[in-house]
């Protein structure tokens, strides 16, 4: 005997890796193997994936009753076959959207940064930050920097601002008391009625401007970007020292920014709203 080593428990599908318990959370772990196993089949009976999966009947009919509530799969009653919901298919679309946008975007950035000067964002949002995934850099010497997945608060960016500009009051309420809003300089937006009556203006010309609220002697110019549904899914941004974007340059720049996130929208295609 093999003592020490754990034993696979029962109805755990075979292709599963032997990780100690607690490694995963098992019933995820099950949800996610079925929902891989419909893609691969199609339709198919409950005794037909419980048996292609290494799992009992009873358990599978659980998960998939479950995966089910939330649209993820199907049942068809004439046929007495599961297959893969249209939730499934909205959360792959998604990522082919991201890495679609990425693609698409770095023409048009490499565009704005030649003509503006300055250094050209991609970020999107995620759980109320905003994630750089792309950046195009200016030839001049002083210049923002930002590694593809570095995150920032959403209240203290240019594309932060223009994704919450994009929100209803309640669901930036919500995206801001997961984060509040801390203060990184003394023009950082810390009061909710400051940050909204921003947000308006932002809203009004649809685009939005971080004036040295995140790091003192830099701003950034920035605008959103829909999906098919009109929804703001990233934004895109210039952002420089603030010697080279006066007050003056700024307001020009900003229908240029988003131009170019309407650009993005219309290559990716995309509605704006």
């Amino acid at each position: 005997m093999n003592e020490g080593v754990p034993k696979r428990s029962r109805g755990r599908p075979r292709t599963q890796s032997k990780d100690l318990p607690g490694h995963t959370v098992q019933a995820l772990d099950r949800g996610l193997t079925l929902l891989k196993a419909l893609t691969r089949e199609g339709s198919v009976t409950l005794s037909d994936i419980a048996l292609r999966v290494g799992m009992p009947p009873s358990t599978a009919h659980r998960i998939l009753v479950t995966l089910q509530k939330h649209g993820f799969v199907e049942f068809d009653n004439s046929t007495q076959e599961w297959a893969i919901g249209i939730e499934s298919f909205r959360v792959g679309s998604s990522y082919l959207e991201r890495t679609n946008l990425v693609e698409m975007a770095q023409k048009i950035m490499r565009e704005l940064m030649e003509e503006t000067g300055e250094t050209a964002n991609l970020a999107i949002g995620s759980d109320g930050h905003v994630v750089f995934v792309s950046q195009v850099e200016t030839h001049n010497p002083i210049r923002a920097f930002f590694r593809p997945g570095t995150r920032g608060h959403m209240h203290a960016s240019g594309i932060g601002k223009a994704l919450l500009a994009d929100m209803t009051h309640l669901e930036v309420e919500k995206t801001l008391q997961k984060t509040g809003l801390p203060e990184f300089t003394p023009k950082t937006l810390t009061s909710p009625d400051e940050l909204f009556y921003d947000l308006k203006k932002t809203s009004r010309r649809r685009w939005s401007f971080d004036d040295e609220e995140r790091y003192l002697g830099m701003r950034c110019v920035a605008a959103s970007i829909y999906n098919s549904r009109g929804q703001a899914i990233a934004g895109i941004s210039i952002s420089g020292p603030t010697v080279r974007l006066p007050d003056g340059d700024v307001d020009e720049l900003g229908p240029r920014v988003r131009r170019a996130a309407d650009q993005i929208t219309h290559m990716i295609g995309g509605k704006i709203p």
